[in-house]
């Protein structure tokens, strides 16, 4: 087994922002590079290892220097702070646009609004916040840049080695393989599981699904074609090795699929058994937290499903 060195990281993080047509040759370079100063600092009496971090450190940041390969300038809010605003930038895209997504859908519902108006408000919303935060934040750094005048605010620490991520996996390996169809497994046997024999038991009812039992056998029958079709793909990714833009694409359409079938008929009313918590919460509370657990429902199934679908597109494009 190979073990990943701290050169394979920093060049792996290096490429990153690097266009395809240029990545192999300056890979090539930079590696090359740094094997020649590592080897000068070893004649000289250094160990390896402490060579090695030595110049990965004197480099410093590796997309900074990736910027200086590629004559792509750190402009909009100023060179000091661009790949920290990036950074911080994209870390509240990934957050803050979905907790105000879902409160929203949640105050929705409980307002009683319908699934149009729920779909509208969420999206406007989702827009609101994205623009928001790239505009907020770039404005802030470009105050903070140029009332700097050149000198670090400490916004911004020296770069270590110990600040490279860990190489990013191109392809699919067998434990991609084996999790995708251990989790279909396990959600196939909870389906049947809740129909045949029931998701809570009480003294009065008995055993009593969470699905509703009017979903049988059409629906359910067609939600395990699905389930087929995403564990034959997940077969037909690992034998490539790799996933592509059909692959992606193909999950694209599943996720959809699947999503979209569960939000009509959670706004149908016909996903959730109407009777379950009628009978498992008291009468007085059973309709507030039936509408919670839709939104609940329909917010994971959506986040899920955008969350599969954009990683198989990534994975698609670094394995390119």
């Amino acid at each position: 087994m190979s073990t990943t060195t701290l050169t394979d990281r920093y060049v792996d993080a290096a490429m990153r922002t690097v266009p395809e047509a240029q990545r192999d040759d300056l890979a090539a370079e930079l590696r090359a590079s740094i094997d020649d100063q590592v080897e000068a600092r070893v004649e000289q009496g250094d160990l390896h290892d402490a060579a090695e971090r030595a110049v990965l450190t004197d480099l410093g940041d590796p997309e900074k220097l990736a910027a200086q390969y590629t004559d792509r300038p750190l402009w909009l809010v100023g060179p000091r702070y661009y790949l920290t605003w990036w950074r911080l930038t994209k870390l509240l895209w990934a957050i803050v646009p979905a907790c105000a997504a879902f409160g929203v859908a949640l105050a929705q519902t409980l307002s009683g609004a319908d699934f149009g108006e729920i779909v509208g408000s969420v999206a406007s919303v989702t827009i609101s916040v994205i623009v928001n935060i790239g505009f907020w934040t770039a404005l802030v750094f470009f105050i903070v840049e140029r009332s700097a005048r050149g000198t670090d605010v400490g916004l911004v620490g020296r770069w270590t080695p110990d600040d490279l991520p860990e190489i990013r996996e191109r392809g699919t390996g067998l434990s991609d393989l084996v999790a995708s169809l251990v989790f279909l497994g396990i959600a196939a046997g909870a389906i049947l599981w809740d129909h045949f024999v029931g998701f809570v038991y009480t003294p009065e009812t008995g055993w009593m699904s969470f699905l509703s039992p009017d979903l049988w056998p059409w629906y359910i029958g067609a939600l395990f074609v699905l389930m087929v079709f995403e564990a034959l793909l997940a077969i037909s990714v690992y034998a490539k090795g790799r996933w592509d833009a059909g692959s992606a694409t193909i999950n694209l359409v599943l996720n959809l699929t699947v999503a979209g079938g569960a939000l009509w008929l959670l706004s149908q009313q016909q996903l959730i058994n109407p009777e379950f918590f009628a009978v498992v919460i008291p009468a007085d509370s059973s309709e507030t937290v039936t509408t919670i657990v839709q939104a609940l429902f329909a917010f994971g199934v959506v986040a899920v499903a955008a969350w599969d679908s954009v990683d198989a597109f990534l994975k698609a494009r670094r394995a390119r």
